[in-house]
C-alpha cells in the first residue's frame, strides 16, 4: 500500500517546496480574501463570482491544464494544495475547483475524449479561465454510482445530437463555460457518455434552463442548481467517453484517486479553518474563574485540541501520500483511494464536532464562523460514493483476497 512513504515530509499541503507549482503565499492570500466574504455568501446562498475572477487572474483555473495548451501542467499534489488552501477560506469556491480539476485530469489521460474537444477546453482554461463540470445527478436516478441508466437522452441527428433531460446538484453552473452532460443514446442498445455543451451568449437561447433550487444547509455558495436541457444541439466532435453501460463498471484507479483526494481536501480544509478559529478562541477567552488566564491554559481543553490535531495529522499524511503516489504514476486501487476519502472526511467531521463541543454556545453562534464550518463539513457525507458503498466495496475486495 503506497500510503506509508517515510520520505514524504509531514508538512502542510501548501508549504513552499512541497509542490512544484502551488505558491503558498498566493494561496494563503486568496484564502484570507475569500474568508472575508464567506459569511455573506453563505447567508444569501449567492455564488462567489468575485472569487472565481480572482482565481482566473491568478492563473489557477489553468493549474492542471497541459502546458501544450498554455496551462501549467500541474499534478494532483498541486491541485490538493490549492483546493485545501482555498477551502480554508471559502469551501464552495474550492468545490467548484475540484470538479474543474478532476475533469481536466481525465481529459488528458484517455483517448475516450476526441482531440477536437480536449484541446479547446484546455486552452479555454488557460486563456479565458473557462470552467467545466460534468452534470450527472438526476431527480429520479440520483447519483449514477448506485446504478441505472440516466433519463437524459441524446438523439442522433445530422451532424450531431439533440439532448433533453434534467440535472440536479449542478455545482458551479452560474460560472461554467463548458457543460458536460451525462446522458444515454436513444439506440436499441443504449450507450452512455458525456455530451459537452459550450456556453453560448445565453443559456436560454441554447435551450438550457437554470432553476435556482439550491438551498442546502451547507456549501450554500456552490450554485448547485437544477439545469434542464430542452433539445440542445451538440456536434459529433463534442461527445466523449461514449461506451456501453457495462463499460462504466470498470474502475479507473487514477480517476478515483483524483476524486477521492480533492473532495477530501475540501473538507479537511474546512476542518483546519475550524481548528484555527478554535485556537484563537481559546487564547482570547479569559473567564473570571481563571483569574485572568485564558482557556488555552486549561489542561482538559489542551487535551481536546490535541485530539483534533491527531485527526488532522492523519488526514495530512494520507492525502499527501495518496497524491504523491498518483503523481508518481502508481495510484493505489480504487478501493484504497476511497477508504482514504472515508477516513479523511469522517476525521474532518469529527474534528469540527469536537470544536463545537469544546466551545459550547459561542461555537453555535452565527456571530462566529464555527457553526458555518460545521454545516459545510457535513456535506462531505453526500459526495458519491457514500460511506456505505465505500465500506461494502472494501469488504468485498478483502473477501476476494
Amino acid at each position: 500500500m503506497p500510503f506509508d512513504n517515510p520520505s514524504l515530509p509531514a508538512a502542510p499541503f501548501g508549504e513552499a517546496g512541497t509542490t512544484p507549482l502551488a505558491d503558498p503565499s498566493l494561496i494563503a492570500a486568496l484564502s484570507a480574501e475569500f474568508a472575508l466574504r464567506a459569511a455573506e455568501h453563505d447567508a444569501a446562498a449567492s455564488f462567489p463570482f468575485e472569487n472565481i475572477d480572482r482565481l482566473r487572474e491568478a492563473g489557477l483555473l489553468a493549474l492542471v491544464a497541459p502546458a501544450a495548451a498554455g496551462g501549467q501542467g500541474g499534478g494532483l499534489r498541486d491541485a490538493l494544495a490549492v483546493v485545501n488552501g482555498i477551502a480554508r477560506g471559502e469551501p464552495s469556491t474550492a468545490l467548484v475547483l475540484v470538479l474543474h480539476y478532476v475533469i481536466h485530469s481525465q481529459l488528458q489521460r484517455g483517448p475516450a475524449w476526441p482531440e477536437a474537444l480536449r484541446e479547446p477546453i484546455a486552452r479555454s482554461a488557460s486563456t479565458d479561465g473557462g470552467l467545466i463540470n460534468i452534470l450527472r445527478v438526476e431527480p429520479e436516478l440520483g447519483t449514477p454510482h448506485r446504478g441505472g441508466l440516466p433519463a437524459t437522452v441524446a438523439r442522433k441527428v445530422p451532424g450531431g445530437w439533440r439532448i433533453s433531460g434534467a440535472k440536479i446538484y449542478s455545482t458551479g453552473i452560474p460560472a461554467l463555460s463548458w457543460l458536460g452532460v451525462w446522458a444515454r443514446t436513444d439506440e436499441a442498445e443504449p450507450r452512455i457518455g458525456t455530451w459537452v455543451v459550450p456556453r453560448g451568449t445565453g443559456l436560454a437561447e441554447q435551450g438550457i434552463e437554470v432553476r435556482e433550487t439550491w438551498n442546502h444547509i451547507g456549501m450554500r455558495a456552490s450554485g448547485s442548481h437544477e439545469v434542464v436541457f430542452n433539445d440542445v444541439f451538440v456536434p459529433d466532435d463534442h461527445v466523449g467517453e461514449l461506451r456501453p453501460p457495462a463499460g462504466w463498471a470498470v474502475p479507473d484507479a487514477a480517476a478515483t484517486a483524483w476524486m477521492a483526494t480533492l473532495f477530501s481536501g475540501v473538507y479537511d480544509g474546512v476542518a483546519r479553518a475550524a481548528r484555527d478559529w478554535l485556537v484563537g478562541f481559546l487564547h482570547a477567552r479569559k473567564p473570571t474563574g481563571l483569574n485572568g488566564a485564558s482557556l488555552a491554559t486549561v489542561p482538559r481543553l489542551q487535551e481536546a485540541l490535541g485530539g483534533i490535531e491527531a485527526l488532522l495529522l492523519t488526514n495530512r499524511l494520507l492525502l499527501r501520500s495518496l497524491s504523491a503516489a498518483v503523481d508518481g504514476g502508481a495510484p493505489p486501487s480504487s478501493s484504497d483511494s476511497l477508504l482514504v476519502k472515508y477516513t479523511v472526511t469522517n476525521n474532518a467531521i469529527d474534528a469540527v464536532a469536537r470544536a463545537l463541543e469544546i466551545t459550547g454556545n459561542p461555537g453555535l453562534s452565527r456571530d462566529n464562523p464555527l457553526e458555518r464550518h460545521h454545516r459545510d463539513v457535513l456535506c462531505a457525507r453526500v459526495h458519491a460514493p457514500q460511506n456505505d458503498m465505500i465500506l461494502t466495496g472494501a469488504g468485498r475486495a478483502a473477501l476476494a483476497g
